[in-house]
């Protein structure tokens, strides 16, 4: 969930000070010639390292309150409806947006593809853990994104942090939107390049910052394509525009977009008709496509550098069997049922003019990502807490997900809620929103 920052997602505690406290070897010098004699346990020794763990707190203030709003166990599956406590809950939290993740012949290929394969591959894609799963899933997800090839990693996170890591070297630059999912960001982080950011969307802010850049530097633009807490849609036009005037590569992280907006749900560069002004498309499996792992697709010249250069790929176990089958019967779903995208957009719109009926804010969402913004950390719990206790689950997001201010409740629709579970929805965060006083 979190993006740029990556402190907690709760206010840190104190970080660790300059104390001075004695070294194994400090106070084996004062037991001289007794280096067992009264040894310190490792809480006596004072490891700073722990610090700051030691000071924080606020998960635990937030929980004396009843109100803290992570980790709430589901005992049932992933769909619009799960079971929170032995109670009911209508789902309105989950990145499921085609609604797949209980569909039965994705179950059914997980299933044959354990039976297969077993359920690990025990080792990384670049030793003994490719299977030809694998690479029929790949050429799958090349054709619908329409690039060269593919290449698959166990997560998301791994793709971005594998690729921007692996392709930004020493001297070049790597820019990209403030709104940028984390996985972004660490991935930037951990280049060997600058790291520049822009304010979110702000084409003129980009320019600016490439126009001071050497035009023979390596320069490389990553951006999300559908924003994962303000719902909106990169202006990739105009961002391709930019890139070509001023040499610079760029990649799409397409994690929200899959399975969303494009042709057959194949993400942004399709939704603008630019896949070819895209030099890497990046997207994801726990979302739409009901699984777990990530995908890169590019050139199949970048394909290859990233196989044999990729730290996170290589390093890795690989995407486990039943996960490559799950996403592979997903796929085949969204492009032969185009009517699943139709009815995400439908329920979208129904909920959108309820939500600005009721006079909530929205911000700029233009997806299923539905914003819904009640400023201050106690508020955005609250009003989670007391949408649970009214049987809907939605998802805060707070600092450092979102600058401070600008705290919302995440609503996310998926293609099989239906029309009386909306309404059901809007009754209650209508209830709620007033108790609170957001309109």
């Amino acid at each position: 969930m979190t993006r740029q920052a990556t402190s907690s997602i709760l206010e840190p505690g104190p970080q660790s000070g300059t104390e001075s406290y004695p070294t194994t070897a400090e106070t084996a010098a004062e037991e001289a010639g007794h280096p067992f004699r009264h040894a310190p346990k490792a809480s006596e020794a004072g490891l700073s390292i722990f610090k700051k763990v030691r000071g924080f707190k606020n998960a635990a203030r937030a929980r004396a309150t009843g109100l803290y709003p992570y980790f709430r166990t589901i005992s049932s599956a992933q769909d619009t409806e799960v079971m929170i406590n032995g109670q009911k809950v209508l789902m309105l939290g989950s990145n499921s947006y085609l609604g797949l993740t209980n569909h039965p012949k994705i179950k059914e290929a997980t299933c044959a593809a354990v039976q297969k394969y077993g359920t690990g591959c025990a080792g990384s894609r670049f030793l003994n853990g490719t299977l030809d799963i694998h690479i029929e899933l790949e050429q799958e997800l090349a054709r619908l994104v329409k690039k060269e090839s593919a290449l698959l990693y166990s997560t998301g996170f791994q793709v971005n942090l594998g690729v921007i890591s692996a392709l930004v070297g020493r001297g070049d630059y790597v820019l990209g939107d403030k709104s940028n999912h984390a996985s972004i960001v660490e991935g930037c982080n951990l280049s060997q390049g600058e790291f520049l950011r822009f304010p979110h969307k702000d084409m003129h802010a980009l320019e600016a910052r490439l126009q001071k850049l050497d035009p023979d530097v390596g320069k490389f633009i990553v951006v999300d394509g559908v924003f994962s807490m303000e719902g909106d849609i990169i202006q990739l036009p105009e961002l391709v525009r930019l890139a070509k005037k001023y040499g610079t590569a760029v990649m799409v992280d397409d994690a929200h977009a899959i399975g969303v907006i494009g042709e057959h749900g194949s993400g942004t560069a399709s939704h603008f008709g630019l896949p070819d002004e895209v030099d890497l498309i990046m997207g994801t499996f726990s979302k739409s496509l009901a699984s777990l792992g990530g995908f890169i697709a590019s050139t199949a010249e970048n394909i290859d550098y990233l196989k044999h250069n990729s730290r996170a790929l290589i390093f890795s176990a690989s995407m486990s069997p039943a996960n490559a089958a799950a996403v592979q019967a997903a796929l085949k779903i969204m492009v032969s049922e185009p009517e699943r995208i139709a009815r995400l957009w439908h329920n979208t719109e129904r909920m959108k003019r309820g939500l600005f009926a009721l006079g909530f804010n929205l911000g700029t969402s233009e997806t299923p990502i539905l914003p819904v913004y009640c400023p201050g950390l106690l508020a955005a719990f609250k009003m989670c807490k007391r949408l649970e206790e009214e049987g809907v689950f939605v998802n805060p997001v707070v600092a450092p997900a979102v600058p401070v201010g600008q705290e919302l409740i995440r609503i996310s629709l998926m293609a099989t809620h239906t029309d009386a579970q909306i309404d059901f929805a809007l009754e209650k965060l209508g209830k709620v929103g007033r108790e609170l006083n957001l309109f």
